[in-house]
């Protein structure tokens, strides 16, 4: 192994996909690591982990936990067919969305005539609108204040 690796996966016979971690990385957290990554204990076998579910694309799932925890700056070995940087994965074909294929109808059926006919075009009211109160004939009278007087009561 590796001087500094954090991480090892590889086969094992009985518990299949599995996991483990060394000295230099703290339990807590590689245990933390291994169960976001679906590994769960073994029981009876301390610091040894297995892949739940295996059956389940079980290499893709072991070359992704590797790859992600590499991503995350830790040292990991691998067997080689669980490694991901030996066996690179041909890009993946890009899918069409069919966004511009939608946009284009859109915007051709905007730009048609409607085939719909009106019977009788929508009629509009005028909104309501709330009366303005009278301008009052006379101009407010202001009373002068105690305080503005400057005498005190």
């Amino acid at each position: 192994m590796q001087p500094g690796t954090h991480f090892a996966f590889g086969d094992h016979d009985e518990h299949g996909f599995v996991a483990s971690f060394t000295s230099t990385m703290p339990a807590h957290l590689a245990h933390w690591y291994l169960e976001r990554e679906t590994f769960e204990p073994v029981p009876g076998e301390p610091g040894l982990f297995r892949l739940s579910e295996p059956e389940r694309d079980g290499p893709r799932r072991v070359q992704q936990a590797v790859h992600d925890l590499r991503r995350q700056g830790y040292i990991v070995q691998a067997d080689i067919r669980l490694d991901p940087a030996r066996f690179p994965r041909p890009p993946r074909p890009v899918r069409p969305n069919g966004l511009m294929e939608r946009r284009s109808r859109l915007a051709q059926a905007a730009a048609g005539a409607t085939t719909q006919r009106r019977a009788t075009p929508p009629t509009t009211s005028a909104p309501a609108a709330r009366p303005v109160p009278p301008k009052p004939a006379y101009a407010p009278t202001v009373h002068p204040t105690a305080s503005s007087s400057g005498r005190s009561r």
